[in-house]
């Protein structure tokens, strides 16, 4: 998940996370975007942003949407 410290919708996305009993198991790595400029410019005004692979999911997404994402996923492995 690409955020930054002290945004409140990065921390609304992961509490979202962490309540979901589907990703149990999976690690969340979480990418601080203001540790790098060119991250800044390209995810700054969407933050927070999930990412799986080449495939991301601006906020406002869904228990329901990051399921269906998890579903993709399985689907091209």
């Amino acid at each position: 998940m690409y955020g930054t410290s002290a945004c409140s919708l990065c921390d609304q996305a992961f509490d979202l996370l962490m309540s979901m009993p589907e990703l149990a198991g999976l690690t969340l790595r979480v990418v601080d975007v203001a540790t790098d400029a060119a991250l800044t410019q390209r995810y700054g005004a969407r933050l927070p942003v999930l990412a799986l692979g080449s495939v991301e999911l601006d906020w406002v997404f869904t228990a329901e949407k990051v399921r269906r994402l998890l579903r993709s996923a399985g689907e091209r492995t």
